[in-house]
């Protein structure tokens, strides 16, 4: 210490240290090179550091100052050269022709997308959102809508029972009369919901799937409005050219009873419009009076109409995919195409 300028040692230790740094390639090689100028007992700068109490009373502030600088230097850059190391860019391991990924954006499925643009048109319509539990009774999911436990669709080969009585609801019906107990008429509401039913995984079924139902009670409701109301949701949802059409069916809980279809306009990307075959979208009719008098209504002085939808199958429509599966199998590639 007292042949060699300590301030002097201390920048060629640092100039030396900085170059074996940057020319360390691998964890192992700048760990030696930690150990060679920071070790606690043979380290060089840790050396000049242990000999500052021979050094005179005038040069021990100086030097011990000095001495500091270059040990934080060299620390800094041991740990940035370490990040640098685990970060796979020492070395040449960095690849620079790769092309950049974008960050991962998410968004909304295309069956939640449906339900959310059936949503907002019904709003527009003066109908509020309701909901019910999944797990339900035979009551408020058969027996109370009209439909005898004889009845097939009450069979354990098509209903997913949990205990006695108790079962996955079939269909969000059972929200009508949840709906209908609780609050007096005038009721206009939309209830979707996940349905559960013994259906075999193919194109056009799967054993879990969203369904929306709408259900209108007051004095005075006819089948006119019930029509009305369904055409105007559809033009409004498919485009102002869809033709609607009524067909006769049966639901225990509904009399009479309709299927919808839709004609729709399409637009070729070659700018030629084309008009599409009939399609089914829903089940519906005027409501049962049985089912009225079932929620404690008087069926003399209320009607109403309801109605049920897959919005699976109108996102099916809406996007020209002919596999239901699909939806259900979380390929990126699919999903992203429909992401807003």
């Amino acid at each position: 210490m007292t042949d060699t300028n300590p301030i002097e040692a201390l920048a060629s230790l640092e100039t030396e240290a900085l170059a074996a740094i940057a020319r360390a390639s691998e964890a192992s090689a700048l760990e030696s090179v930690r150990i060679t100028f920071l070790g606690r007992s043979e380290g060089r700068i840790s050396a000049i550091l242990r000999g500052l109490g021979g050094l005179s009373p005038e040069e021990r502030p100086l030097v011990g100052q000095h001495a500091n600088r270059v040990k934080n230097a060299v620390s800094e850059a041991l740990e940035a050269r370490a990040a640098e190391l685990a970060g796979g860019v020492a070395a040449g391991s960095l690849d620079l022709t790769l092309p950049g990924r974008r960050p991962w954006q998410g968004g909304l499925h295309p069956i939640t997308q449906a339900v959310d643009e059936i949503w907002h048109i019904f709003r527009e319509l003066g109908f509020s959102r309701s909901r019910g539990p999944e797990a339900d009774t035979e009551w408020y999911n058969f027996v109370a809508l009209n439909t005898p436990l004889d009845h097939p669709a009450a069979d354990e080969q098509d209903t997913l029972y949990l205990v006695d009585s108790v079962l996955l609801r079939s269909h969000t019906s059972p929200v009508q009369m949840r709906t209908m107990e609780k609050y007096p008429p005038p009721i206009r509401v939309l209830a979707p919901g996940w349905v559960y039913r013994r259906d075999t995984y193919d194109a056009t079924h799967t054993p879990a799937f969203m369904q929306i139902e709408g259900l209108v009670i007051d004095e005075g409701v006819s089948f006119v409005d019930f029509k009305a109301t369904l055409e105007e949701f559809a033009r409004r949802y498919w485009g102002p050219d869809t033709t609607v059409r009524f067909r006769p069916s049966f639901f225990p809980f509904t009399e009479p009873s309709a299927e919808v279809d839709v004609k729709r306009v399409i637009t070729r990307p070659d700018g030629r419009q084309e008009e599409t075959d009939w399609l089914e979208i829903m089940g519906a009719g005027m409501v049962d009076p049985n089912v009225i008098a079932n929620a404690g209504l008087d069926p003399e002085r209320y009607t109403g109409w309801a109605f049920g939808m897959g919005p699976g199958r109108i996102a099916m429509l809406k996007h020209g995919v002919d596999d239901l599966r699909t939806f259900f199998e979380n390929d990126v590639r699919f999903l992203g195409q429909f992401a807003s």
